[in-house]
């Protein structure tokens, strides 16, 4: 199986759902923090959010199939997920491996990790190798991988590297060290904005994932 440097993943069904907590705003202030045009606009509405006193509670992903799917490899993987976007969005990294580490460090959902296990890096490292080969947050993953002896990663400057089936520790190793957060359209793909339902508000994410360059 090839994989190049422009593998993606996310799109529309890819999008998160979080509701902003201990927070209530007028209907005219709503409109004032979606109006936010910078070129960091996104990042900007989660920072007047957050100044505010509200917070993002991750509840679930808009499309219930990509939750499956995520729930089929781990059933924490959704939260872990929904906390490395928030990150992304709220401080700009964009390195997948440094926002891991970020999150492990913060161990909001309370592993026990006196061992040194690495809960959040090992589950994101099965989440990295089920999109690499194959799965997508809108068809019903079983599991099945595409590629059943080998990788080929092209590299944008031509380079090949080559993982054996066998060498499947190299191959998640080389996922984690070359994949980034990416911002798509929010226009296109119907988030970054504060909406409000039943007079609660609401915030959605999309993940977008690339190789980096």
């Amino acid at each position: 199986m090839y994989l190049d440097d422009m593998m993606f993943f996310g799109g529309q069904d890819a999008v998160f759902i979080y509701k902003i907590s201990n927070l209530d705003l007028p209907d005219e202030l709503i409109y004032k923090i979606n109006f936010i045009a910078t070129s960091s606009k996104i990042r900007d509405r989660i920072s007047r959010i957050i100044e505010l006193g509200g917070s993002l509670e991750f509840l679930k992903t808009e499309n219930p199939i990509f939750s499956n799917n995520l729930t089929l490899i781990d059933s924490l993987l959704p939260r872990i997920v929904s906390e490395i976007l928030v990150l992304f969005y709220s401080n700009g990294q964009k390195s997948l491996k440094e926002l891991i580490e970020m999150v492990e460090e913060n161990n909001s959902l309370n592993f026990d990790q006196s061992q040194q296990h690495q809960f959040y890096i090992y589950k994101m490292k099965r989440f990295l190798t089920d999109i690499a080969l194959g799965m997508m947050p809108a068809t019903v993953w079983t599991g099945q991988y595409d590629a059943t002896g080998g990788y080929l990663v092209v590299k944008e400057n031509g380079d090949i590297l080559c993982y054996h089936i066998y060498n499947r520790n190299d191959f998640e190793n080389y996922l984690l060290n070359h994949m980034k957060l990416d911002t798509a359209s929010s226009s296109r793909h119907g988030f970054g904005l504060i909406y409000k339902e039943s007079e609660e508000l609401f915030f959605k994410l999309n993940l977008q994932i690339r190789f980096l360059k």
